[in-house]
């Protein structure tokens, strides 16, 4: 029996950015983290919310001091494009469940004034109520192990906001007729209960057959890599094809403080100013010009949410990722 080769142990290092994944189909987000994680060697990292493994695209992932600002993500508007098969219900609202009913669908039913009105019918504060097969918890168990044992479980209606929505009469690659969604929503919101409620609003059921997401906090997929691509090049270009902390940060309000202001901020005192108040507010120092971290703007006081360490500045100097210019 001859031995096995001892495996080699990756040497981690200090890595501060986030890559812009482009997930693909049926890997799940903590399989994809691992992959980027393991390629760039990062001692630290997380991801900003989960991707269904039967969902594409932009999967943002922090890496060290980025981080500490994943949650901005989590809560962030996100866009999707996903396609649902119309006449036929699924136990899971997607392909991969039991099918539970086959309708008629007549095309000529599906009139761009009935589409319309569906849609207009599904944009703005709306409520859902979770799928079974869903990752929420009850009782200290997820939904989907509940469903799995056969075991239906109440769940109340969420509020939820749509805040974009384009249907489209379509057909599926076997032509048989569907609806593509191009939606725009809050955080919590379920597509694949979207796509059945709309099939049932139409009369006629539905399930999804294809879905990706194009867009989460203006972090677009035209922006995103794949793993192909990143496994493809070396560790230096790895590294290049990070972007900085702050991209997470697009929304916040830019603050510049000098030297010894930033000093202070950094140790969690409150600085005074002439600024308006600010809910969400990035911090900079200016020589040289570094992200500090996060706060708030209040009755004339930048007030720190979350801070950088020095140690992290510096690290993220000496090998900055710099904002990308097209």
């Amino acid at each position: 029996m001859t031995e096995r080769a001892p495996r080699t142990r990756v040497q981690r290092r200090p890595v501060h950015g986030v890559l812009l994944l482009d997930k693909p189909l049926g890997l799940s987000s903590n399989d994809a983290l691992q992959k980027a994680k393991w390629l760039l060697r990062a001692e630290k990292a997380g991801h900003t919310g989960t991707l269904d493994p039967l969902a594409s695209g932009v999967l943002p992932l922090c890496f060290g001091a980025a981080t500490k600002f994943s949650q901005l993500q989590l809560n962030a508007p996100k866009t999707y494009e996903a396609v649902a098969l119309l006449g036929v219900t699924t136990a899971t609202g997607d392909a991969e469940g039991e099918v539970l009913e086959r309708r008629e669908v007549d095309p000529a039913q599906l009139t761009p004034e009935r589409l319309a009105a569906v849609q207009q019918q599904f944009t703005g504060p709306i409520r859902q109520v979770p799928p079974m097969h869903s990752a929420l918890k009850k009782d200290g168990k997820a939904l989907y192990e509940y469903a799995r044992a056969g075991i239906a479980v109440e769940r109340p209606a969420r509020d939820v906001v749509i805040h974009a929505l384009k249907l489209a009469l379509t057909q599926t690659e076997q032509a048989l007729p569907a609806i593509k969604m191009v939606v725009t929503c809050s955080k919590g919101t379920y597509i694949r209960t979207l796509g059945e409620d709309i099939g049932a609003a139409l009369g006629c059921g539905a399930h999804l057959v294809f879905l990706r997401r194009i867009d989460t906090g203006g972090l677009g997929v035209e922006r995103c890599i794949t793993l192909a691509a990143l496994e493809a090049m070396d560790e230096a270009a790895r590294t290049a094809a990070l972007e900085p902390a702050e991209s997470l940060l697009a929304q916040h309000v830019p603050v510049t403080l000098d030297s010894e202001n930033a000093a202070r901020f950094l140790s969690g005192v409150r600085r005074r100013g002439a600024w308006p108040d600010a809910p969400a507010v990035a911090v900079f120092g200016d020589k040289p010009r570094a992200l500090l971290g996060v706060g708030h703007i209040a009755g004339g006081e930048l007030i720190p949410d979350r801070l950088l360490s020095p140690l992290e500045i510096q690290q993220i100097l000496e090998g900055t990722p710099r904002l990308h210019t097209n």
